[in-house]
């Protein structure tokens, strides 16, 4: 053929309602539900979105090891809490550009937002690799870049908008799942590629015509730019916009010649459950920021708990958030195999209870007290400082490397942290069987929270609602740290995890009050049964 189809792949895919007498209602699951064609370039086209997931996740955790080295580099004035900011503009950006995209794929065709948001990301990499150029100021460069990167990776709305509406509700979990776990595979890969461009060192390579240093800091930007270009090319080749409805059948379809069918359009009718949406947002923000709790806690929990200097802190962290990154990849996996004989409510309530329970265990039980920092000075095994040096709130990390420099790190729990002289210690076997826990609720939960959510929004244009959900969840990434540094710091771990599990409890007596109403537009409208 002329186009490149054959026969086979011009011919109809029928509904499999069979050949039996039709049942009251049941005669519009007998059309045709769409062409082979169709059906090879809605696929190609949800895994170039995968794709698109993938490289957001990328850009977020490709450079996120080695920031706080690079920012000391190149701007001596830069301290921890500028560094905090930093990490924190990509969330923002995140969270502001996310319902904006959402709208534009809203009223537009979903290739623009989703173009226009990987050439921000592809300018604000390129952006990171020249902070160090100007001559002062660079910290406020490198803030603006990764502001730019999180602004550009709001078109994870457009990404899940779009798997929605090109998907069936049959194949609506296993494409969400699908999505999540190329984004949590991006997560894990990201610190991977930065690991093998520390092999460059910090000096690298200069190209001095154009100002560019690639060493271990810029290369794994410049990488990302690269995949940007890439992703870029195979929106504008290969990515079609498709829509079909609940049972599958084409809708409108922007990029795809395809004629809206009557019925499809009948399904439009209706007004969303705002409730249940109101709920899944309060629920995923929950989700999220305990999950960024859980993230952010790790390492000052572990060398508070276990004296463990900073180096191996951040290593044997790392080795755990990896192993919890492989557990959530195969979590996604599984859940859209148990889905079709649970449901996804009953997913999502199991996957909070588990949530709930992984954070339990952290609190902390017995006798035993940590290590203390002074019981270190007093027993002579670092050299002494001024008392103001070591009870001051305010002793940053910068200060104890001026004050204790060529000298051993003072290790175990601070005594500035009055709760360290009376709060038992979290043993290891605790630490480790909260992390499986919460490693295997939380993408359960992610999942089934996201496919829920399409699915009570049905067919309307989601681009909007999905730009609110992802907005939640930033605001979660944000919020997160801001607990740790407050209640954590100034109340110890006893009232942060008892915080956080009366805020689960509390999204799932939520989640039991709207159980019954978390149901697809569809079936609450009586054209498909549940």
């Amino acid at each position: 053929m002329a186009d490149g189809w054959s026969r086979e792949e011009r011919e109809p895919l029928l509904s499999p309602a069979g050949d039996g007498p039709l049942e009251e209602g049941e005669g519009r699951y007998r059309d045709i539900v769409e062409t082979q064609q169709h059906y090879k370039s809605r696929w190609r086209s949800i895994w170039v979105m995968y794709i698109t997931m993938f490289l957001s996740s990328i850009g977020f955790s490709i450079v996120i090891m080695s920031i706080w080295p690079y920012l000391q580099k190149i701007d001596l004035t830069a301290d921890a809490s500028f560094l905090g900011w930093v990490i924190a503009s990509y969330s923002i950006g995140q969270m502001v550009a996310s319902p904006l995209f959402g709208l534009w794929s809203n009223y537009r065709p979903k290739r623009e937002p989703l173009v226009v948001s990987s050439a921000i990301s592809v300018a604000a990499n390129c952006l990171y690799a020249y902070v160090h150029v100007p001559a002062s100021h660079n910290k406020f460069y490198m803030l603006v870049a990764r502001a730019l990167v999180g602004f550009g990776a709001g078109n994870v709305a457009v990404v899940r908008s779009y798997i929605a509406s090109a998907t069936s509700l049959t194949e609506r979990t296993s494409a969400m799942a699908n999505t999540s776990a190329c984004q949590a595979l991006g997560f894990i890969l990201g610190p991977v590629f930065q690991t093998c461009f520390t092999l460059m060192g910090e000096k690298g390579v200069t190209w001095k015509t154009i100002h560019l240093q690639l060493n271990m800091y810029t290369a794994p930007v410049l990488l990302g730019a690269l995949l940007g270009v890439i992703n870029i090319i195979l929106i504008f080749a290969v990515f079609r916009e498709h829509q079909v409805d609940d049972m599958g059948r084409q809708c409108k379809s922007i990029n795809f010649e395809v004629e809206e069918s009557e019925d499809a359009s009948q399904d439009i009718q209706g007004n969303i459950d705002h409730v249940a949406v109101v709920a899944i947002n309060f629920i995923f923000f929950v989700i999220l920021f305990g999950f960024a709790i859980f993230e952010t806690i790790a390492t000052p929990l572990t060398m508070d708990m276990y004296s463990w200097p900073r180096k191996e802190a951040v290593f044997y962290n790392g080795i755990i958030l990896g192993g919890v990154g492989i557990e959530s990849i195969i979590v996604f996996m599984v859940v859209k195999i148990i889905s079709k004989k649970t449901g996804e409510r009953a997913l999502l309530h199991g996957g909070l209870i588990v949530v709930l329970v992984g954070f339990f265990i952290l609190l902390p039980w017995g006798k035993k007290l940590p290590n203390i920092q002074w019981q270190d000075i007093k027993n002579n095994s670092i050299p002494r400082a001024t008392f103001s040096e070591i009870f001051t709130p305010l002793w940053n990390m910068q200060t104890t490397q001026l004050s204790f420099n060529h000298t051993e790190e003072p290790t175990g729990c601070p005594v500035v942290q009055s709760w360290c002289l009376y709060t038992p210690v979290i043993h290891l076997s605790q630490y480790i069987a909260s992390d499986i826990l919460i490693g295997l609720g939380y993408p359960a939960c992610h999942v089934m929270s996201y496919t829920l959510y399409s699915k009570i929004l049905g067919p309307k244009p989601q681009g909007v609602y999905m730009g609110w959900l992802t907005a939640s969840g930033s605001g979660a990434r944000i919020l997160g740290p801001v607990f740790v540094s407050q209640i954590y710091t100034y109340f110890g771990p006893r009232w942060a995890f008892s915080l956080i599990c009366g805020i689960v409890v509390l999204s799932l007596f939520l989640l039991e009050v709207v159980y019954k109403r978390l149901i697809a537009f569809s079936v609450r409208y009586g054209r498909m049964q549940e």
